[in-house]
């Protein structure tokens, strides 16, 4: 139970109120610079635990449960700190809102379908709007730390939008599995 893929995933999930804070004041570039490494470590731990899980023949429950909650954690958490700080305004609101929903709505949906028994397997499509998700928030984030380099926002928020309709394409997908499985 106490693996490193473990340990390593627990990690992400305990750092998000420490990234949170470094987010806290939006016009401190420092702390944005700071929570822009810390981010990235995150999402180096992200990588790792699973490659280590099954790398080192480790894959277990308590990961393969906990790894996509800490995943949805730090998202939601990052959008909803970047909407609070203004990093994400205006229309952008509405991709950082469809993120949101599909992600809850999804969470939902596997836990109705795994009372079921019927497991729905992460496609590959799901992994490359995890990967723009984190990507562009990553870069809303380093957008905070060089707030002169106005083109780092335009570009993060270019895949925020990116990430939303990949988002919609793979919650869409999920659903049509689901709804097979519902009266």
């Amino acid at each position: 139970m106490w693996t490193l893929p473990n340990l390593l995933t627990l990690s992400r999930i305990v750092a998000v109120p420490l990234l949170i804070g470094f987010l806290w004041w939006p016009s401190w570039a420092a702390g944005y610079g700071i929570a822009f490494v810390l981010y990235c470590l995150m999402g180096i731990t992200d990588y790792f635990d699973g490659y280590l899980a099954r790398a080192q023949g480790a894959v277990s429950k308590l990961g393969i449960f906990l790894d996509p909650i800490a995943d949805k954690i730090m998202v939601a958490a990052v959008v909803l700190m970047l909407v609070a700080t203004r990093d994400i305004a205006g229309w952008s609101l509405v991709a950082g809102m469809i993120i949101l929903l599909r992600e809850i709505a999804v969470s939902g949906l596997r836990e109705f379908l795994a009372q079921l028994q019927v497991s729905v397997p992460v496609s590959k499509l799901a992994k490359w709007k995890t990967t723009l998700q984190l990507v562009s928030l990553g870069g809303l984030i380093l957008a905070g730390a060089l707030p002169h380099w106005h083109w780092v926002q335009t570009v993060s928020l270019a895949a925020l939008w990116g990430a939303a309709v990949l988002t919609l394409v793979t919650g869409w997908d999920y659903l049509r599995v689901g709804l097979k499985h519902m009266d």
